[in-house]
């Protein structure tokens, strides 16, 4: 009878839960149908650049599923490849040159299995001259991942920390004690973003840290600049998390947001593939925080780029950042009005 009372016990309070009992059903549908979209897109289709070939080798290309650019200058195809508009480019002659854009194995893979395809392996007796304008050719699948996974990581800890965190305030009734001073709503959530930002730098500092020196991951770039990624993505993260406490009863709850939150930034963020996604699920990225800090990290380690060619990335993280913070000090007005 005490079993049989305890088991209708937590029958009901699921029953009473309706959105744990929708997470349960929903949840793992949702994933499984990101994961549908992700691995059943097609094979990536290199974009190689090319000056001066005749119209046989470019549809030689075209058979193996290549997409041709044709230059009349070297020079635009360096541009067109620190652009990205191409992933590589290949100049015929006694010893074909084949220059990879290097910051992804996969796509080198794929064009240079496309480029010996159609010249066979060898032209006039001559070996391609392979040679990376970024990477390297011992880069592996961690070196161009790892970027990415210390933005993910570092997001996601501290969304679900300053969220939980932040939800014990409310459940405890400091935040009502503080609501009931003069600080003003703005003043506390600035306050939180700076208390907790002292943490995350710290916490940045190990982690890249330890991925550079420790793990070996590559490293092209400066690491100041990688901590400032990070530190940037982490005060976003922060000021998500502390968002969505605000819709959360208990801890639980705030836990039920991450296959919403952060499994999505996983698939749609640049950890795979995206040229090789539908346009419309290329554009579910461009609104996520994460697609904007892997995409500098990488910038950063892989490419060796600078602070101007990332500074767009960190501004568009800030503004993501304004507008959480915003957002939050309007959702603490059911606490208080001022």
């Amino acid at each position: 009878m005490r079993i049989k009372a305890l088991v209708i016990r937590i029958i009901r309070q699921f029953l009473r839960d309706k959105r744990t009992l929708g997470m349960m059903v929903i949840a793992p549908i949702f994933i499984l149908t990101l994961i549908s979209l992700v691995f059943s897109s097609d094979q990536y289709e290199p974009v190689i650049g090319v000056i001066d070939v005749n119209d046989e080798v470019v549809m030689n290309f075209e058979e193996q599923n290549a997409v041709i650019m044709q230059y009349k200058k070297e020079e635009e195809l360096i541009e067109a490849l620190r652009n990205k508009e191409i992933d590589g480019y290949m100049q015929l002659g006694i010893s074909p040159q084949i220059t990879l854009e290097g910051s992804d194995p996969t796509v080198n893979q794929a064009v240079l299995k496309t480029v010996q395809m159609v010249l066979g392996g060898q032209v006039g007796g001559a070996k391609p001259v392979v040679t990376y304008y970024y990477g390297a050719e011992e880069m592996g699948i961690f070196d161009n991942t790892g970027p990415f996974l210390i933005g993910f990581f570092v997001f996601f800890f501290v969304f679900l920390i300053a969220g939980v965190s932040f939800l014990r305030e409310r459940t405890s009734g400091t935040l009502e004690k503080l609501l009931s001073t003069p600080l003003r709503r703005w003043e506390i959530v600035v306050g939180y973003v700076i208390g907790f930002g002292l943490f995350t730098t710290v916490q940045s500092a190990i982690i890249v840290w330890f991925s550079i020196h420790v793990l070996d991951m590559m490293m092209f770039g400066s690491i100041g600049l990688v901590m400032l990624v990070t530190l940037v993505l982490s005060i976003t993260a922060l000021t998500l998390g502390t968002l969505l406490s605000t819709f959360a009863r208990n801890e639980f709850q705030m836990i039920q947001f991450i296959p919403i939150v952060i499994v999505p930034q996983v698939f749609f963020s640049g950890l795979f593939n995206m040229d090789v996604m539908s346009p419309w699920l290329r554009s579910i990225g461009m609104v996520m925080p994460l697609t904007y800090g892997g995409e500098a990290m990488r910038d950063i380690m892989i490419r060796g780029k600078g602070i101007d060619e990332i500074a767009m990335n960190l501004l568009i993280l800030l503004a993501f950042s304004m507008l959480f913070m915003f957002l939050n000090n309007f959702a603490l007005k059911k606490h208080r009005n001022l």
